[in-house]
């Protein structure tokens, strides 16, 4: 049975797609280089910052990926939560399992400051344990070591932790922190790749984690 829940964020709580598309091509344009449609930006994005800054700049731009992240990374922290809406059932459910006092973390590979901006603009009274973005010097998922930062900080061991996120780079995540991964099929990504990548589970909508935990209501 599911203790407690680590949840990514861009796909899985919050629809960032449309303010990943802004923040990205208002830098490609600055350099006066190709934009993207929105929808291309889905699979460019889950692997962090510089992963995105380098998929999106054409290949003649690539190896100056690195030296661009600072100002890309300010476009984004300037932006902040955006037009970016939380799932439909997101707020409720988050809400719910507070008050049956599930422990609830966030682990995303959005730079750091900039996934603090968007959980606290969009959940403020969800008391998470942890929300923890990408940082300098630490790897991103999919390596546990963010993952099992949460499952300390929930207090919880990582069997008994849910992983819900939208990307084959969550399920790997959870899998390799020894997590039960769940699969969020509303995300950015397909059920194939969800499926593919070692989901346990596939969830329709965020409000069928309800039925995973057994706890009384407080």
């Amino acid at each position: 049975m599911i203790h407690g829940f680590i949840f990514d964020l861009d796909g899985t709580l919050v629809d960032t797609l449309g303010d990943i598309a802004t923040g990205m091509n208002s830098f490609l344009q600055s350099k006066a280089l190709p934009v993207h449609p929105t929808e291309d930006y889905r699979r460019m994005v889950g692997k962090g910052l510089l992963h995105l800054i380098t998929e999106a700049v054409p290949q003649a731009h690539k190896h100056e990926a690195k030296d661009w992240f600072p100002a890309v990374l300010a476009i984004f922290e300037a932006l902040g939560a955006g037009s970016s809406i939380p799932y439909p059932g997101v707020k409720e459910t988050l809400g719910k399992l507070a008050s049956l006092r599930i422990p609830m973390s966030v682990v995303s590979n959005k730079p750091d400051p900039v996934t603090a901006q968007v959980v606290a603009q969009l959940f403020p009274s969800i008391p998470f344990a942890l929300v923890r973005g990408g940082l300098d010097g630490v790897p991103v998922k999919p390596h546990p070591a963010g993952a099992v930062e949460a499952a300390k900080a929930m207090r919880l061991e990582p069997a008994y932790c849910g992983f819900l996120g939208d990307s084959d780079v969550d399920m790997e995540t959870a899998l390799a922190a020894g997590m039960i991964p769940l699969g969020a099929a509303w995300g950015f990504r397909t059920r194939d790749e969800l499926k593919e990548a070692g989901a346990s589970m596939l969830l329709n909508s965020i409000q069928e984690i309800l039925g995973l935990v057994v706890c009384q209501e407080t």
